[in-house]
């Protein structure tokens, strides 16, 4: 792969590929057939995480412990030709093992008797129609077929349809012909066509006639309900585990914007020219932040944003060159030529006096030229753009579907990862000039769960009409060098594996030029490893090498006279095969390059370097017994883990001061670790955060607004919507003697944000505490606080407070307190977690409530 996947990608791909090995050895056994979904939100990698699967599935991947499928065979389904080129285009961009030869265009001229194994073919609903040369001769209606039915004779010369080819497929014992449905609840619509009774796609899982059903079938859709409801009506066909992607760690990932932000007119009125002009500001501004971020980084390939006009589907092309002119009037210097189309008309469209030419919905991203597209609603279907930050619609209110659509396909970050600090390039602008504050509610609720109609993605927040917060000028140095200082924690990698995160970290620390050699040096240090666990492993690793050196067996014997059988036991000495198949195997235990680099340091250090062939093959059958003797795994692991985390915490400050492209490679390396990690806050430089509250009358409340915040408005104040008791809680501390700040930790998952490990029922989570409060002490000294109001009616209040103890145990010499607030009654009571008495009663308590009544706890006051 040319991408690193992310860790719920990885999970996912794990647990496709075990559906696929399954439903094929079933297939190939017993002729059952299944199907199972991959759902994931929009803008997860679904494309991503497929070319990984075919990867392994074509040419096997010792990190999912996968062999090739050497009669794989793949056909990709959709109902649209283009959305088929997009997820050719994205797989051939993420994968390094698949060729453009590998991924074939089934065209109108195609012909094959069967499909070819280790490739995918891309066919959309369209090529399966009446109408299409493809499938002409098949029907025994069709024109083409004699009156006695007996000699087909086909279009254009052909010898087989494109029906044939995928029942020959089928029905060939060495090929294995798997359905992949892209996009899989908009495929199960009716087909058109005088007397077709199903549609093409459940023809496809079903089969019709003499053609069979698809052996497997992966659907891959948004949510789960909708795959369900396409199987509904399939017959003969089991179901295996759905694939259901963590729409929290993608959100976490930052690989989708935190923030979209919707401006709506406050009241009713034609407000379009105003919004345009308004949108226009904001392609201005974001175009000035991506400018002036790239100059910070050293990085000349900055994102260049666009925007998106939406139009109705039977535009007024003069109400479009009239938006056209308030955009080039408000930006002078906007190119003319920096307008183009996406309509389905594939053609030069005139708009009052501008002439805007067409470009294909998939060359968008690319065409760096285009800063305004004209689109409709058919741009929604699998198109996504990453530089399109700004969107104004001129759908009316009865259209939100069409808005949530395209909008959810415009959240991908453009640089595939989070800005750290920065909300303001974390964030998509709508406008939308025909709704108003009432109607804009529905918009909002969709886009919180992606556009898709699932759960509400966690950490995303859907924002009307906000205000941008930039760091407090009043706030002296000292105190952000503080809240720079504190440590936050990272969830731990569900399958970590050290060596392969040694062996990345080396590569980058190399590529950085911060360690010379680092690769050739972190074998070596894994070379001594393995050497000392030879000799702690001797005898153990002696009789591992026997058994990679025989073969061992039963014989049958049976008496047909008398009737009876015996079995005999056997032993073979291993040939060449054998042995590298248990290399291999131990390879994909410490790593497939660890046993590459110990074989050869084997063979040059103990062998016979003038038959240089024997010493590699012994060498082989020794790693060959280190992978039998379980303890060497754990021994190795342990020891990859302790110098990765060594390097990283030697070279923490020269990787600080490496761009922030460059820090994220490096804390994706660190969160790899099986263990949870500590790691550096950023500094915050732009939120965005709402200014008023809607009452349930339609009125508007402005939100309460707090001073000496780290980021503020341009009046110096912070607003927000606390309930009632932390607002009560900020107030106090803001009374004490020497607070100078104080920080509203953000909840959802950012680099600027300050997370604590807990465990929730055996699985690690993160909890972020609401406050840090800043102190400047008589001698000078900035001095941190955490005071976490803490609802106690909650189910994982428990385990959260217990997370916040244990931090407070090892992190206490940091802050100069860390109290968890809660109301009990009509009073407020705190837990001082930097006092060992009280984490050891947390550590044993059971009732939350009872925690804060007991003596441990104390009345809490300003």
């Amino acid at each position: 792969m040319k991408f690193t996947l992310k860790d719920y990608q990885e999970e996912a791909v794990r647990e496709v590929l075990v559906n696929l090995k399954k439903a094929s050895r079933r297939w190939r056994e017993d002729g059952d057939k299944h199907a199972f979904s991959l759902t994931a939100t929009t803008g997860a990698g679904k494309t991503v995480m497929a070319a990984a699967v075919f990867e392994a599935l074509f040419h096997g991947d010792d990190n999912y412990d996968i062999e090739p499928d050497p009669g794989a065979v793949v056909i990709w389904f959709s109902d649209d030709p283009s959305l088929n080129e997009q997820s050719r285009f994205r797989l051939l961009e993420a994968s390094d093992r698949l060729s453009i030869s590998d991924l074939v265009v089934v065209q109108s001229t195609f012909q094959r008797e069967v499909l070819e194994p280790g490739k995918v073919y891309f066919l959309n609903t369209q090529k399966l129609s009446k109408s299409s040369l493809l499938v002409r001769g098949h029907d025994p209606d069709d024109e083409g077929i004699e009156k006695d039915g007996q000699i087909r004779l086909m279009p254009d010369s052909r010898s087989f349809t494109i029906w044939d080819t995928i029942q020959n497929t089928i029905d060939d014992p060495a090929l294995t012909l798997y359905l992949v449905l892209d996009e899989a609840h908009r495929g199960m619509r009716a087909a058109t066509g005088a007397g077709e009774k199903t549609t093409i796609v459940k023809r496809l899982i079903n089969g019709s006639g003499p053609v069979p059903g698809i052996p497997v079938v992966w659907g891959i859709s948004a949510t789960v309900e909708r795959f369900n409801a396409a199987m509904t009506d399939m017959t003969g066909r089991a179901t295996l585990p759905n694939v259901v992607v963590d729409s929290a760690k993608v959100q976490a990932s930052g690989l989708l914007k935190d923030t979209i932000i919707l401006d709506v007119p406050k009241e009713a009125g034609q407000f379009d020219t105003v919004l345009v002009r308004r949108g226009t500001d904001k392609l201005k501004e974001i175009s000035s932040a991506w400018e002036a971020y790239g100059q910070q980084q050293d990085d000349a390939g900055t994102v260049l944003p666009l925007m998106v006009l939406q139009v109705p589907n039977a535009p007024d092309h003069n109400d479009i060159g009239r938006a056209l002119d308030t955009i080039f009037t408000q930006w002078p210097d906007l190119p003319e030529d920096a307008v183009a189309h996406v309509f389905g008309e594939h053609s030069t469209q005139n708009f009052g006096r501008h002439t805007v030419p067409y470009i294909s919905p998939e060359r968008v991203q690319e065409s760096t030229w285009v800063r305004i597209l004209i689109a409709k609603d058919a741009i929604s279907t699998g198109w996504d753009c990453p530089r399109a930050e700004v969107m104004v619609s001129f759908r009316p209110a009865r259209d939100k579907t069409h808005i949530t659509q395209l909008l959810g396909r415009m959240v991908r970050t453009p640089l595939a990862r989070r800005i750290p600090g920065n909300e303001r390039l974390n964030s998509v602008d709508c406008l939308l000039p025909f709704f108003d504050e009432a109607s804009v509610k529905d918009v909002a609720k969709a886009l919180m769960s992606g556009g898709d109609g699932g759960d509400d993605l966690p950490g995303r927040r859907v924002l009307i009409n906000p205000v941008e917060l930039k760091p407090n000028p009043s706030i002296p140095e000292p105190v952000w060098d503080k809240l720079l200082s504190l440590p936050s924690q990272s969830l731990p990698k569900r399958h970590a594996r050290p060596v392969k995160r040694l062996t990345s970290l080396a590569h980058e620390l190399a590529v950085d030029g911060l360690l010379e050699d680092a690769g050739k040096a972190a074998h070596a240090e894994m070379h001594k490893v393995l050497d000392g666990a030879r000799a702690r492993y001797k005898a153990e690793i002696e009789t591992a090498r026997k058994s990679v050196l025989t073969v061992e067996g039963k014989s049958l014997k049976a008496d047909l006279k008398g009737g009876g059988m015996s079995f005999d036991d056997f032993l073979e000495e291993a040939d060449y095969a054998v042995i590298e198949d248990a290399y291999r195997r131990a390879g994909r235990a410490i790593s497939p390059d660890l046993a590459t680099s110990y074989s050869d340091y084997l063979a040059r250090s103990e062998g016979d370097t003038d038959d240089m062939e024997a010493a590699l093959i012994d060498a082989h059958v020794t790693i060959g017994a280190l992978g039998l003797v379980p303890g060497i795994r754990e021994t190795l692991e342990a020891e990859a883990e302790k110098l990765a985390n060594q390097w990283l915490t030697r070279f923490r400050v020269d990787i600080k001061n490496l761009s922030d492209e460059r820090q994220d490679v490096y804390r994706q390396i660190r969160e790899m670790s099986a263990n949870p990690m500590d790691v550096d806050l950023a500094r915050p430089t732009s939120w965005m955060q709402p200014t008023t509250i809607r009452e349930a009358n339609g009125s508007e409340t402005p939100l309460p607004s707090f001073e000496r915040h780290m980021l503020c408005d341009e009046y110096g104040m912070f607003p927000e919507d606390f309930n009632s008791w932390e607002g009560e809680v900020v107030k106090s501390e803001l009374a004490r003697a020497g607070a100078v700040a104080w920080y509203r930790n953000p909840s959802r998952a950012s680099q600027d944000s300050l997370g604590i490990i807990y465990e929730d029922g055996g699985e690690p989570r993160i909890v972020r505490p609401d406050f840090v409060f800043f102190v400047q002490q008589d001698d000078g000294t900035v001095v941190a606080d955490i005071v976490d109001p803490h609802g106690i009616q909650f189910g994982d209040a428990m385990p959260k407070l217990k997370g916040l103890a244990q931090y407070a145990a090892r992190f206490g010499d940091q802050y100069r307190r860390i109290e968890a607030v809660a109301k009990i009654g009509d009073k407020f009571r705190v837990l001082d977690l930097k006092e060992a008495a009280t984490r050891a009663s947390v550590s044993t308590a059971t009732t939350i409530k009872a925690l804060y009544e007991s003596a441990d706890a104390f009345d809490y006051l300003p």
